[in-house]
This record gives C-alpha cells, sequence and structure tokens, in this order.
C-alpha cells in the first residue's frame, strides 16, 4: 500500500514536471518565432535585393558571447546570449553614408599627399590607415574626421560594393527595412487564423461582480448582464470589454449597451470611468459559471467548507430551494435573498471509479447538500460613518435627491449605528415598511428626509481595498471612517484596550503556519493558497474599512490579527462572530465563465482572424495614444519578465490562446518597431525618407545624436520594465 502511495506521488510530480516542460519549450519556441519571423523578413527581402548578409542571431551577441553558431554560405547564423531581440548584420548597414564618403576623401587626399613627399618624408599611408575601424560610419562621440585612421579597402566596399546595403537605392532599402515589420503582421494573422482554427476559450463580456460607488454601479448595472457594445465597439470577450474601457474615450463617460434577462430589448447606458490606479475602470468583475472550481471547491473554513456531504470540485449547481438555477445570477440572487437561513443546494456531480474531482466515464448523480449561515466576523468596533460618496441611477436615493457628502446621522428617529451592519438593517425592514425617514447633515444644515425603500436581492460582492458602503435598499454608497465610535461591550476590542475615539492605522492578518493548517485538516490544500500575511493599512487611505472587514471574511481559521493604532499601540485582536449579521457569501467558489470560439470553416477563422489581428494592431496604437494622454499609466507596462509570465500562463491554458497571445505580442513587435525612434526600424525609415527627398542622408552629427538618444531612450525604458517586472518598482 506504501508503495503503491508513493508511486502515485511520484506519477504525479512527473506528469506537473512534464506539463511545465511542455509549457516552456511552447513559450519558448513561440516568443523565438516571433522575433525570427521579424529578422527573417529583413533577411529575405535583402538577400532577394542582392544585399550580402553577414549575420543572422536571434538574441544579442554581447561581447561575442553566444549560444551556438555555424556558417551557410557567406552568412554567420546564430544564438546570442541576451535573449532580447535578434539582428541582421548586412554590409555596409549600419554605416554613415556621408562619413564614409568624407573619410575616404580623407583617406585618398593622405595618399595622394604620401605620394608626392615620397618616403624621405617620413608618412606612409599605412600608418594613416592602421587599425581601422569595423564600423566606419559609427566612430564614436569622440572621433572626428582629422584623427580617426580608416581602412580605405573596407570603407570603399560598404559604400561601393554593388552587394552593400549602402548601395541600394533608397527604396530598396525601406523595402529591406519594413520587410520585418510586414511579416510581424502577416504571423499575427497566421496566429490567430491557427488559434480560431485549433480553437479558443475566452471569457464571456457577462458582468460576474459590480464595485460598490464605480461607473457601472452608478449606471445600475447588474450581475448578469451582458455587455454587447461600448460606444461603437462591439464586444465579444472581456478583454473586449477591458480594451474598451481602459483604452476607451471617458471624458463624457462610457456608452454600454446591455442585454438582460428579463427584458426584451437591449438598453444603453452610461458609465462614468474611474481614472485612479493604471487604467481606467467601470467595476465591473469577471463572469462565473455554476459550475464550482475545479482546483478548490470552497473557500477553507467557510460554511460551504464545512457542508455534509460535501461539496467537490466540478459540481455543478443545478437548484437552490428546489429553484433552478441555469446561471451564476441566479446562484447570487438566492445567495442574496435569505443569508440568515440555511440554503437547500442541489448539485449534480459527474461520478469518476478514481475518486473526486477526475474524469469520469458518463455516469452523473444528484444529490442535496444544506450550507449554513455565514455569520460576519467582526472585532467588536463601530467606525464613524462617513458622507455619501455615490448616487444610483434612477434609485430611491435620487428620487429623495440625496446628495454627495450627505452624512447620514439617523433613520426613523433612531441613531444609524454600525454603518456596516445599516445596509443590512434597511434591507431587513424594506420587508415591512415602504419608505424611511432619514436625518442627513448637509454641510451646516440638519435636514429629513423621507426615502423610499426597493427590496433587492444583491450584495457587494467585489469589494475592492478603496470601495465605499453599498446600501441597495436606498441606491446609495457611503465611506466609513477608521476612526472608531463606539467599542461594543465584552468584545475582544475592549479586552485589548481599544476605546472610542482611537484611530486605526493599519490591520494585519497572518494567517497559520503550514503545519498548523496540516494538524487541522487543511494540509491538502496548502498548494492551493497564500500564507503570506495581508496587510490592510488604513493611514494613507489605500484601504476602506468595508475591505477591512471583508479580509476578515476570507482569513483562514486560526488567523492572528493585529490592531495599529495612530497612538503608536499594536494589538492582537481576536474576531467574533455577529449574531444578526450574516455574509450572503457563504464560501463557494465558482468556474470562470469562458466560451468556445472556433472557426466553422477556413473563411470564418479569416474572418476572425482578420477581425483579432486588426484589433491587436489598433491596440497598440491606441495603448500608445492613452500612454501619452495619461489616461494608461506607465506603470502599466510589462517587461520581458513580464510577457513571459503572461506566455506561459496562455501555454498552460492551451496551444489556441498561446497563439492568440503571439498574435497580439507579434502585433505589439509590429507597431512598436515602426515607431519614428531612431535605432527603430521605424527610425531608420525616417533618416531615409529625408535621404529620398534631399538627395543625401542626414548629417552626420545630427544622425548621431538622434541614435544615442533613441538608444537612451530604450534603455531607460527596459531599465522601466524590467524595474516593474521583478518588484524594484512598485505599481501602485
Amino acid at each position: 500500500m506504501d508503495w503503491c502511495l508513493i508511486a502515485a506521488a511520484d506519477s504525479s510530480w512527473l506528469v506537473w514536471t512534464v506539463t511545465v516542460f511542455i509549457n516552456i519549450l511552447k513559450v519558448a519556441v513561440g516568443l523565438g518565432l516571433v522575433i525570427f519571423v521579424h529578422e527573417l523578413g529583413h533577411f529575405v527581402v535583402a538577400k532577394l535585393s542582392g544585399v550580402k548578409c553577414e549575420k543572422f542571431y536571434l538574441g544579442f551577441d554581447i561581447g561575442g558571447l553566444k549560444l551556438a553558431k555555424f556558417t551557410w554560405g557567406e552568412t554567420e547564423y546564430g544564438i546570442g546570449i541576451l535573449p532580447l531581440g535578434g539582428y541582421v548584420k548586412m554590409l555596409g548597414q549600419e554605416d554613415n553614408p556621408a562619413k564614409l564618403r568624407e573619410e575616404i576623401e580623407r583617406a585618398k587626399a593622405a595618399e595622394s599627399r604620401q605620394k608626392s613627399r615620397g618616403p624621405a618624408d617620413g608618412g606612409s599611408l599605412e600608418s594613416a590607415s592602421a587599425g581601422a575601424a569595423k564600423n566606419p560610419g559609427n566612430p564614436g562621440p569622440s572621433s572626428s574626421p582629422s584623427d580617426e585612421p580608416i581602412d580605405l579597402e573596407t570603407a570603399e566596399q560598404a559604400l561601393y560594393d554593388p552587394r552593400s546595403y549602402l548601395a541600394k537605392s533608397v527604396p530598396t532599402r525601406m523595402a529591406i527595412i519594413s520587410a520585418g515589420v510586414i511579416m510581424n503582421v502577416i504571423f499575427a494573422f497566421l496566429f490567430a487564423i491557427g488559434a480560431y482554427g485549433i480553437g479558443v476559450q475566452q471569457l464571456a463580456p457577462v458582468v460576474g461582480a459590480v464595485t460598490p460607488g464605480d461607473g457601472a454601479w452608478q449606471a445600475g448595472v447588474e450581475v448578469g448582464d451582458r455587455i454587447l457594445q461600448i460606444g461603437d465597439e462591439r464586444i465579444h470577450t472581456f478583454v473586449d470589454l477591458r480594451v474598451a474601457v481602459s483604452l476607451g474615450d471617458t471624458q463624457d463617460g462610457l456608452k454600454l449597451l446591455i442585454e438582460r434577462l428579463g427584458r426584451s430589448k437591449p438598453f444603453w447606458v452610461v458609465a462614468e470611468a474611474k481614472k485612479s490606479g493604471l487604467a481606467p475602470t467601470v467595476g465591473i468583475g469577471s463572469p462565473m459559471t455554476t459550475v464550482l472550481r475545479r482546483e478548490l471547491a470552497a473557500y477553507p473554513g467557510s460554511p460551504a467548507a464545512g457542508a455534509k456531504p460535501d461539496f467537490q470540485p466540478g459540481d455543478r449547481i443545478v437548484a437552490i430551494e428546489g429553484e433552478p438555477v441555469h446561471e451564476y445570477a441566479g446562484i447570487y440572487t438566492h445567495l442574496a435573498r435569505h443569508p440568515e437561513k440555511p440554503l437547500r443546494v442541489t448539485v449534480q456531480r459527474s461520478v469518476s471509479p478514481d475518486g473526486p474531482g477526475k474524469a469520469a466515464h458518463g455516469k452523473v448523480e444528484q444529490l442535496e447538500i444544506e450550507i449554513a449561515p455565514a455569520p460576519m466576523r467582526q472585532l467588536g468596533l463601530v467606525m464613524e460613518m462617513g458622507p455619501v460618496a455615490g448616487i444610483q441611477a434612477q434609485s430611491p436615493a435620487a428620487e429623495a435627491k440625496l446628495q454627495a457628502g450627505d452624512v447620514v446621522v439617523e433613520f426613523d428617529g433612531k441613531p444609524v449605528g454600525d454603518p456596516m451592519t445599516f445596509p443590512d438593517r434597511l434591507r431587513k425592514l424594506a420587508f415591512e415598511e415602504d419608505r424611511v425617514r432619514l436625518t442627513v447633515r448637509r454641510g451646516n444644515e440638519r435636514l429629513e428626509i423621507g426615502v423610499p425603500l426597493r427590496r433587492v436581492d444583491c450584495y457587494d460582492s467585489f469589494v475592492l481595498p478603496d470601495s465605499p458602503v453599498s446600501v441597495p435598499a436606498l441606491g446609495l454608497v457611503y465611506t466609513v471612517s477608521n476612526r472608531v465610535a463606539a467599542v461594543l461591550p465584552g468584545s475582544p476590542s475592549e479586552k485589548a484596550g481599544i476605546k472610542r475615539g482611537d484611530v486605526v492605522d493599519r490591520v494585519t492578518i497572518v494567517p497559520p503556519s503550514a503545519d498548523q493548517l496540516r494538524q487541522d485538516g487543511f494540509g491538502e490544500i496548502l498548494d492551493k493558497i497564500s500564507l503570506d500575511p495581508v496587510v490592510a493599512d488604513l493611514k494613507p487611505h489605500k484601504y476602506q474599512w468595508p475591505a477591512v472587514m471583508e479580509l476578515l471574511q476570507l482569513a483562514l481559521p486560526g488567523s492572528g490579527i493585529q490592531v495599529q493604532l495612530a497612538s503608536g499601540r499594536s494589538l492582537p485582536v481576536e474576531t467574533i462572530e455577529a449574531e444578526d449579521w450574516f455574509n450572503p457569501d457563504r464560501g463557494l467558489l465558482f468556474e470562470a465563465y469562458e466560451i468556445p470560439r472556433r472557426a466553422e470553416s477556413l473563411a470564418d477563422a479569416v474572418h476572425l482572424g482578420t477581425s483579432e489581428t486588426i484589433g491587436a494592431l489598433t491596440m497598440v496604437f491606441r495603448t500608445v495614444q492613452r500612454l501619452l494622454d495619461q489616461q494608461v499609466s506607465v506603470k502599466a507596462l510589462s517587461g520581458p519578465v513580464g510577457i513571459a509570465q503572461m506566455a506561459y500562463d496562455s501555454a498552460a491554458k492551451g496551444t489556441g490562446e498561446l497563439l492568440i497571445f503571439l498574435t497580439v505580442l507579434s502585433a505589439n513587435l509590429a507597431v512598436l518597431n515602426f515607431l519614428p525612434i531612431p535605432v527603430l526600424d521605424g527610425g531608420h525609415l525616417v533618416f531615409l525618407a529625408y535621404e529620398g527627398i534631399t538627395g543625401r542622408p542626414p548629417n552626420e552629427r545630427v544622425q548621431l545624436g538622434l541614435t544615442y538618444a533613441g538608444l537612451l531612450l530604450l534603455l531607460t525604458l527596459m531599465v522601466w520594465v524590467l524595474g516593474l517586472d521583478i518588484g524594484l518598482i512598485s505599481r501602485d
């Protein structure tokens, strides 16, 4: 028996190792291919134009260091030690014609003077040309025509040899330079055709969650809505949605065309984009299915994790309380409707003789599982109510003309109490009353406002660090201060010595050790969860109190809580469970809602590939534009490490997904190389255009200065993105 277990473990490790190796190999081949086809474009057109190609390298052989090389014909092929690109070295390509002609005339003049003086004069042509540079057209910033020796034969060959790059006409040289970009566009198109021929899984453009207070929330977007269009741009996938929001024109808000269950026709809403962070967002979370995650079905320590019989990875929820559910929105509604009651959940399970979560063989069973309510975990702190931060369109709050900045101090003549429990109290009240009387402080005034109550089946399911508290019954959000308004008698916070008026600067959640989790029966999920401490820093207002409460609900059993006050005291505090306040989210974890996209014919693959390629090309231009107008932060950029990680993630999902990534990468390489920056292909084309118009190359000093400036720009950019990739530069 022991041997069998060890063999199974070894087999599992072997499968994992082989899978990782295959994915790394796919990434290496894919990224290498993108670079290869770019350089192949230069190489092929140069050869067809009769230019001598001296080197063809993937990667850069810095200092002559290379992984491999061989010579075939007149060209040296190799793989350089630095895997950040590639190059083709053509005879005369890097030489400045104006500089070369100047140097040749100087060398000829020196030769003429030598002949007229004769040997007795003590001069020699060899002394004038000894130690000739291999790259006479790029002498460096300190060289000058009067002091640098010149190899006359090499220089004349670079300039006048019929197989030299410089001997070719301007149109021919422009064709050679632009061939790399054109090849990248062609292969982006071929990658996309291949991807849709194989088939890809992409996130559906369906709303899985809405962030309280953000643009989508204010516009009334709901979980389960499908986004059909943003402005004039059709939306096919969730990635399309993200790109349209982050790179769209957010000046006057974004127009969203929405399809909603229960409504006969799609309708338009306008959502304001939130411009903080790396890129604009409207607060829409990714979509989910009714199938439980195949890695982990329920969050450790949650009611769903403790249910009997167990929920298992891959279970499909088909009914709740006997009512069929077909989409995640139906599950979300049931979870929100009665958070204080147990729920009967009907799941459909594929049965396998190999055990839970393994591939099934056609047998399906159906069973009922009851999930207990999830009492909210709290510290016994009641924080101060903050001002209203947003009003939802066509909501009771909008109808009653409540305003941002109002502070709710009473409802129905009673103090508002704990601002965190206020939404739940109003939710319950809405089943008994139609209206509520709110007392608000507006500036120096104190106003009483009657507000209708609405019955809703939703809850905050997508709380971000800076999210306010949402009150669905009213359609407003408000902030919560980090100043303590009251401490519950007998609570852990009171025992720790926290008092009214104290200000909480930081809350740190320290998960239990791996050994402790193994002892508590959580050993099998250790590779699926993080054991890193979570620090919620409220002092710079990066986190708000609602996010701290959300983190407490997600804390692993046995976690330690440390509360740091503005006074400097750091206090350990335990959590307690509320008696009449429950978390609608009971710990179930769902698979992402992905839709298969596969071409039905070659013509369909070409159509989809064309659309994907055009989208990828225009996305790069739009990204550059949004970087320049600062709508997108430069901290959103990724370098070689980030690109490799994204490529690996794509490869792990499937070959089709990797090909889509390579489509985007190849399009990126094409557009970025076409930018008019010296050193890049686009910069060379600018110099060639100048030469074609004026009939002579740019001034040597100007060209050299611009080249160094372009090189400095690219090196700065490389250092920046590498710093972001490896964490030396924070993305916050």
